[in-house]
């Protein structure tokens, strides 16, 4: 389908800016959606073909969010969070939010609408997280039954929350934990590759009413991960196993500091692999091909190996000021 006007929610985080960038520069207006307006600013110099508006929302603002989705082709909801503060909950962000986002584009007549979740999301899961995510599946379907939903693996990116923070730890630690002894399996994905998936189902016939989980193209464990952190960054680490119990009664502590390296849910979350199901719909049906971790990783750790610090001015000249 043509893509005249997309609304995107979220448009300021790691991945919605990537696929603001993209619809751009196919020649779309994006109506780029974010709790502060200012926060999105960044998104308009790109230098893409195209016009991005940014719009001041909150995630259940219904007025505003109507005034959004209003006249849009298609709506994509990028909204995510990985622990609560204040007034951004799991239950408000992944569910709420979402559900009336997909009621108001079904009334709006948007023929398309996205909903990006995450693998794992579960209605059984012991993870507030998980259970929020799927909550946020099953309503988002209720509201816009043609939805397409895309649950990626951990994402990475230059922006990325956690190769990122666990570089940072290697810089400044003499140890880092595997928690649960580093066994849990995952499976990154590209945020370019995301972005890419989030386009293709906007546009392919095949795309509404189905379900992709979205993977890159190896399975390593979470000790494996840390190790590619450690070879990336030319750091001298411990890798301490932390049993999954020690790591709850840490993360009960550290969960209260204001961006926690780790909470309770986050430990729950370890105990299962969060890896594409070997009968799941995946990047290849929807025409892509995954980007491997060594081609970009190198990219945007080269500033540890130097032994740099990536400062909050740097990344807002590179990839625009950090989400909110």
């Amino acid at each position: 389908m043509r893509l005249r006007r997309v609304t995107v929610l979220g448009a300021s985080g790691f991945i919605g800016r990537y696929v603001v960038k993209r619809l751009a520069r196919r020649g779309a207006v994006v109506a780029a959606v974010s709790r502060h307006a200012t926060s999105a600013g960044f998104l308009r110099p790109m230098g893409d073909v195209g016009q991005v508006v940014p719009l001041d929302a909150g995630i259940t603002d219904e007025a505003r969010l109507a005034a959004a989705v209003a006249g849009s082709d298609a709506v994509v909801s990028a909204v995510g969070i990985l622990y609560e503060r204040g007034r951004q909950r799991f239950d408000a962000v992944h569910h709420r939010g979402p559900a009336l986002l997909a009621r108001l584009a079904a009334a709006a007549g948007a023929k398309r609408f996205v909903h990006i979740s995450a693998i794992g999301a579960d209605p059984a899961s012991p993870a507030a997280y998980a259970r929020s995510k799927a909550a946020g599946e099953a309503a988002v379907r209720a509201a816009f039954p043609g939805a397409t939903i895309l649950r990626p693996s951990i994402v990475f990116g230059p922006e990325d929350d956690f190769f990122n923070r666990f570089a940072t730890m290697a810089r400044d630690l003499r140890v880092l934990p595997l928690i649960g002894s580093g066994r849990t399996r995952f499976q990154p994905v590209y945020v370019g590759d995301v972005a890419d998936a989030v386009l293709a189902a906007l546009e392919q016939p095949a795309a509404p009413g189905q379900t992709y989980e979205l993977g890159g193209p190896e399975v390593l464990s979470f000790r494996e991960l840390m190790e590619l952190t450690l070879r990336e960054t030319q750091r001298r680490c411990r890798l301490v196993n932390l049993p999954f119990g020690l790591a709850t009664l840490e993360a009960a502590f550290l969960e209260w500091l204001p961006r926690p390296p780790l909470t309770r849910d986050q430990v729950r979350m370890l105990r299962r692999d969060n890896v594409v199901a070997s009968d799941a719909l995946g990047l290849a049906a929807l025409g892509i091909t995954p980007t491997a971790l060594e081609l970009e990783l190198p990219l945007y750790l080269d500033r540890f190996r130097r032994g740099g610090r990536w400062r909050d001015a740097d990344r807002a000249a590179a990839y625009g000021p950090p989400s909110r």
